[in-house]
Order: C-alpha cells, then sequence, then structure tokens
C-alpha cells in the first residue's frame, strides 16, 4: 500500500537529460510521425518513466511496482521538445485513493529547461488489488 505520506512528494532527477535529433527522429519513426523537427509528445515519456519509476520504486513509497497498470495519461505542453533541449526532471505523486480494493496513483512529471516549464504529463497507474 502507498505510504499515505508520499502523496505531495516532488523528487527532483539526479542530472540533466539532453535531448538529440537522432532520438527525436527514431522515436518519431517508429509510431508513424514524418515531422522530425520536433519530438512526438509522447516522446517525453522516455525522458521522465525513469524518474517515476525510481521514485514508486522506492520502499519508503511502499508501492508495490509488480502489481501496476497504467490507467491514463495526457500531457500539457507549453512548447515543443526539440533537438538539443536540455531538461531538469521532476515527480510529484499528487494523488493516492482506493476504490474496490485497487489502489489509484497520480504521478505527475515536469521538464523544466532554463527554469522554464516545456512540459507536464500525469500517469494515472492502477495497482490492483
Amino acid at each position: 500500500m502507498l505510504n499515505p505520506d508520499s502523496v505531495g512528494r516532488t523528487f527532483h532527477g539526479a542530472k540533466p537529460v539532453s535531448v538529440t535529433q537522432s532520438e527525436i527522429s527514431a522515436f518519431a519513426e517508429v509510431i508513424g510521425e514524418s515531422d522530425f523537427s520536433v519530438a512526438p509528445p509522447t516522446f517525453s515519456i522516455r525522458l521522465t518513466l525513469e524518474q517515476s519509476q525510481a521514485i514508486l520504486s522506492d520502499p519508503e513509497v511502499g508501492l508495490d511496482w509488480s502489481r501496476v497498470v497504467h490507467g491514463d495519461q495526457k500531457f500539457e505542453i507549453h512548447r515543443p521538445i526539440v533537438a538539443g533541449d536540455v531538461f531538469v526532471t521532476s515527480a510529484t505523486i499528487e494523488s493516492h485513493k482506493v476504490l474496490a480494493g485497487n489502489e489509484i496513483v497520480t504521478v505527475r512529471s515536469d521538464l523544466h529547461s532554463t527554469g522554464d516549464l516545456v512540459l507536464s504529463s500525469w500517469s494515472t497507474l492502477v495497482v490492483r488489488a
């Protein structure tokens, strides 16, 4: 069960993450995009997933990662991600509730570049009972 004290906590990435044109092109090609000038919105998951998994796997947080299934995803984009961007990542456990014995956890991941918020994404995870 998720430790209730984890809700509201923000965790910051240990090091900046750089984006290359080859990463954008490869990702865009795989999902069928033909415009390689900007990253598709879902590319941001590639940058934030490791951070989210790290915080949710922390024993102090108390989430059983082996029982997690993805429930929903949404994005708020302030500007497109482009090659050459360098991001500082953070992840915040925004909410937690129990429904029919399942835990519902929402994590917001933010990408900042030179102090500006570029993108936020919200992942809703279901921890099966």
